[in-house]
């Protein structure tokens, strides 16, 4: 089976309105809404779990109700830090290592049925998917206190990281087993947590693009509002 896991537990109000970004109005629709839609219309889902933090879990609860959202089988609390959230999902799911979750960020309201079966169809021969679009802007890596350049890596190489990012139940639940072991793991990105702690797993990668973009700052909602215009 394929399960999307809908990331809806961040706090991040800077785009403005006091409330998680993720719960903004965007034409008439929340963020999260329009994620959720993208999975649930898909043929290649089979099923859907939302991470959302505890308060708001009331909120997404009238949005199934409202939606009629059929796909939707799980409402799981999400923690404090971005992780929480996927081991809260693999948590879920640990009992079907043959299934795949498919990680997508709530605050990617744009994401299209094309990336969707890119990844779905990735995942029949590969059991850990990334999407990424390549780099515009040539990259630096610096030093640790973001004063020097130590590297100016090959534009060619370099790519953008998006969401979903799927994997076999089996492999990421492997991957966060030997992350949790290390006393100085920090993770921010699942595709990184298997890179580094499960490096025999090659992560494949699929095209994502450019609407597919994370809601971050402001103008964001107006570039959004303008894509669904046209």
């Amino acid at each position: 089976m394929n399960i999307a896991v809908i990331m809806a537990a961040g706090a991040g109000i800077r785009v403005g309105g006091g409330i998680p970004k993720q719960f903004l109005t965007i034409a008439g629709r929340t963020v999260i809404e329009r994620a959720v839609d993208a999975f649930e219309t898909h043929p290649f889902i089979d099923r859907i779990a939302i991470v959302v933090a505890r308060a708001y879990i009331p909120n997404v609860e009238n949005m199934i109700l409202k939606n009629n959202w059929k796909k939707v089988c799980r409402i799981l609390p999400g923690g404090e830090e971005r992780f929480h959230s996927s081991l809260a999902a693999i948590e879920a799911f640990k009992n079907s290592p043959d299934d795949n979750l498919i990680f997508h960020d709530a605050a990617r309201p744009l994401v299209d049925y094309r990336i969707i079966s890119d990844v779905a169809m990735a995942l029949k021969s590969h059991k850990a998917v990334g999407v990424a679009v390549p780099a515009a802007d040539t990259l630096f890596l610096t030093d640790g206190e973001r004063k020097f350049v130590s590297e100016v890596p090959p534009r060619a190489l370099v790519m953008h990281a998006q969401t979903p990012q799927a994997f076999r139940v089996s492999v990421i639940q492997e991957a966060y087993h030997n992350a949790l072991a290390d006393s100085h793991f920090s993770g921010t990105d699942d595709c990184g947590t298997v890179v580094r702690y499960l490096p025999e797993e090659k992560v494949f990668l699929v095209l994502g693009d450019e609407k597919n973009r994370k809601l971050t700052y402001p103008e964001d909602l107006t570039l959004f509002e303008k894509w669904l215009g046209s």
